[in-house]
């Protein structure tokens, strides 16, 4: 009989992870996470300082690799697989995190917002999955599957219009990180690799500091459980997804947001 014993049921020894944008926010709790759980994880993300602070903090849960680098550049993803590589011949989870946001009213809204934001919220999505699917199936097998995880948020599941900020090239983003999501979890079905998003509510982190601290109340109030997240509440349900007891699920989209998604009431502020 298969033992459901929850240590092991949600262990990730023996893996290795990548982590986008793993140097803060989301991606920082989902490294800790993943280490805690027995995992290897390299976090990457763009300043070379914060990335190799974080690591180094990190490693006291296990060993967290910084390989500090742009991975919305072909020559950025480049050399973060040649650097994996040098160590490594497989991966086993990739949880695409790294992203931005733009807020701006509708007039002002500029061109460039959707350049930039779409870009790398989902252009690099797609790039950073295809240029390591070798290493993923390298790492997989048909009863252990290797893992995408997927970043996307509430904000591509409703229209969100509590924190009284413009983010029409985000919100587009995200909704489109959701369908990538069921499109390479087909694509990639084939070839024993599952890929999954989460989309996450308020946390506390650099790209929400600002709205918290100036809408945090209208936020919660807007929340069916009247908080933001905390962070082990997004390392779990990534831990989950990248467990044996995430092995089956495939194409979802999970919100982690405390129900404001399906929140239809409308809240003064």
């Amino acid at each position: 009989m298969t033992s459901l014993n929850p240590t092991a049921l949600f262990s990730l020894e023996g893996k290795i992870a990548l982590v986008t944008g793993g140097s803060r926010g989301i991606g920082k709790m989902i490294a800790q996470g993943f280490l805690e759980a027995g995992a290897k994880v390299y976090i990457t993300a763009r300043n070379a300082d914060v990335c190799n602070q974080t690591a180094e903090e990190l490693s006291k849960f296990g060993s967290c690799i910084s390989v500090p680098g742009d991975i919305g550049s072909a020559e950025g993803r480049q050399h973060l697989l040649e650097t994996i590589t040098a160590s490594d011949n497989q991966l086993h989870i990739l949880v695409n995190n790294a992203g931005k946001s733009w807020g701006e009213p509708f007039e002002t809204h500029p061109d460039k917002a959707f350049e930039d934001v779409l870009k790398l919220n989902v252009g690099a999505v797609f790039a950073m999955t295809r240029d390591v699917s070798e290493l993923l199936t390298s790492g997989a097998s048909p009863d252990d599957p290797a893992r995408v995880v997927n970043i996307g948020s509430m904000d591509g599941l409703h229209v969100s219009t509590v924190a009284h900020t413009g983010t029409f090239a985000y919100s587009a983003s995200k909704a489109a990180v959701h369908h990538l999501t069921r499109t390479l979890a087909i694509e990639l079905a084939p070839r024993h690799i599952t890929v999954n998003a989460v989309a996450p509510g308020y946390f506390p982190s650099q790209m929400t500091d600002h709205i918290l601290n100036h809408y945090g109340k209208d936020i919660e109030a807007n929340c069916p459980l009247k908080r933001v997240g905390k962070p082990e509440e997004m390392a779990g349900v990534a831990v989950y997804l990248c467990s044996r007891a995430g092995a089956y699920t495939n194409g979802s989209v999970i919100p982690v947001d405390g129900g404001t998604s399906i929140n239809h009431q409308h809240v003064e502020t």
